[in-house]
């Protein structure tokens, strides 16, 4: 008899090993599960960053503001009669 308590001990141990540390264990679920959560969080900033590129595409295609705003932020672009002030800081 105490041989085979002693049997179901050994074996209850492998299978708590497998369980907890084997492949497909319970330590490798839960990686896994973080993994999708941190998955999930880069493809909703994704979502959202295209969302906005949308838009961004969506107004410079109708409107003409944005694509007249951009031109002279990134371009450094002037109306005519329009004078062009720079100001620049000086070193302190």
């Amino acid at each position: 008899m105490k041989l085979f308590i002693a049997g179901l001990l050994v074996l209850l141990t492998l299978l708590q090993y497998r369980l907890w540390w084997g492949v497909n264990g319970l330590h490798e679920y839960f990686s896994l599960l973080d993994q999708i959560h941190n998955q999930q969080q880069d493809n909703q900033k994704l979502v959202e960053r295209n969302q906005v590129l949308k838009e961004e595409i969506a107004n410079l295609q109708t409107g003409t503001e944005a694509l007249e705003e951009r031109a002279r932020n990134e371009l450094g672009l002037v109306k005519e009669g329009e004078t062009f002030y720079r100001v620049v800081r000086g070193k302190k």
